[in-house]
């Protein structure tokens, strides 16, 4: 039976209601003995289950079908410049298992990579399963990276990595499909599918050591050509000095002038312990005067390359998350307030600007989400 046939009836069950082979034959016009085959199948790969009997219209007793969100199983990793969070999932991109780590980017792919490896068998074993459970890997990095091919281009944050063939690196550990993308694609990808599924127009941006973002278009992630739609944190920024540089080489970069690294920096000028955007948020939160005045600015210089945004795109919805969106208001007060005051009055008529409502976990959700949405359209079933 090809794929496609399989993920066809999936299609239907996902929804997690359960259905007779007679409602099966209604819904998609196939025959009754192509349905029953289709079923077989499924049933074999444990896709599906029986879940009830149904009270058939002849008054026989029917069995039931349901989707089996158990049946296989998620990794995803969300790789961030100081941190990393991994998570296994189920075929609901429902997170059932999950670890975190200070681990930095620039220790290098075999090194992050390894830790991701190893963290898996541990999650895994601790959940009574194994590799073979495994229905695909989803991995968010900090830096541009080629969708086709996951490997990281001229990444400025990510020494190493460049050209570094991650598909490949896992797939041999884990044996199971790799897809890569860039972490804020995958948060944006979480957030709107767990949070605002109904929202088909939103962008996500991610205000941490960098700053980033993710666009969701007609309710499809949109990666661009290449995949490096969305990296705002490499607009120039209009308030910024001209010999301010990037880590990227060019000039006024936004993130150069607002990201969360730049700003604790400027605090460890004023002597506080600021290592990075963590401590900011920290500071934030405890009221620090020069830290809430770095933040409701940063969040000004933000909201200046967002009023574009906002004009060419159209966005119903900004969400922001990173660590810097969960230190209160502030940041969102001054993205709002410059967002508002810029952007043309049609475009924010009914635009919503809010912060994420998974937090931390929205780029393992959205990696899980990739992941399932790939292995059920067919391209990684049976």
């Amino acid at each position: 039976m090809t794929t496609d046939a399989k993920a066809g009836l999936l299609a239907i069950l996902r929804d997690g209601g359960a259905r007779t082979r007679a409602e099966l034959v209604e819904m998609t016009g196939l025959a009754r003995s192509t349905v029953a085959g289709r079923l077989d199948v499924l049933l074999s790969e444990r896709w599906i289950v029986p879940q009830r009997e149904a009270v058939a219209s002849g008054g026989r007793p029917a069995t039931a079908f349901a989707f089996n969100p158990g049946a296989k199983l998620a990794l995803s990793a969300d790789l961030g410049v100081t941190h990393a969070r991994l998570a296994v999932a189920d075929l609901n991109a429902a997170i059932i298992a999950e670890s975190s780590a200070e681990i930095a980017v620039v220790q290098g792919p075999r090194s992050v990579l390894g830790w991701v490896i190893e963290t898996a068998s541990e999650l895994l074993s601790g959940l009574g399963r194994d590799l073979t459970d495994l229905c695909g890997v989803g991995v968010g990095l900090p830096g541009p990276a080629e969708h086709e091919t996951g490997r990281p281009v001229s990444p400025p944050v990510m020494p190493g990595w460049n050209g570094f063939d991650v598909v490949r690196h896992l797939h041999d550990a884990l044996g199971a499909p790799v897809l890569v993308d860039n972490e804020v694609n995958m948060m944006a990808l979480g957030e709107h599918r767990a949070t605002a599924p109904a929202v088909d127009q939103l962008m996500f941006v991610k205000h941490g050591t960098g700053i980033g973002g993710g666009v969701i278009t007609d309710g499809q992630l949109h990666r661009g050509a290449q995949g490096a739609a969305g990296d705002i944190g490499h607009v120039r920024a209009a308030s910024a000095p001209d010999d301010l540089v990037c880590a990227c080489g060019n000039i006024g970069c936004l993130e150069a002038l607002a990201g969360g690294a730049v700003l604790a920096g400027r605090l460890r000028e004023l002597g506080e312990n600021a290592r990075g955007a963590r401590d900011v948020a920290r500071l934030v939160r405890a009221g620090h005067d020069d830290a809430v005045r770095l933040d409701r600015q940063a969040g000004r210089d933000v909201g200046e390359v967002l009023a574009g945004l906002v004009n060419f795109l159209n966005p119903t919805a900004i969400v922001l998350g990173g660590d810097l969106s969960r230190a209160g208001e502030h940041l969102l007060a001054g993205i709002r307030e410059t967002v508002y005051r810029r952007s043309l009055p049609l475009a924010t008529q009914h635009l919503q600007i809010r912060a994420s409502g998974l937090g931390e976990r929205a780029g393992v959700v959205g990696g899980a989400v990739m992941v399932v949405e790939n292995a059920l359209a067919g391209t990684s079933l049976g």
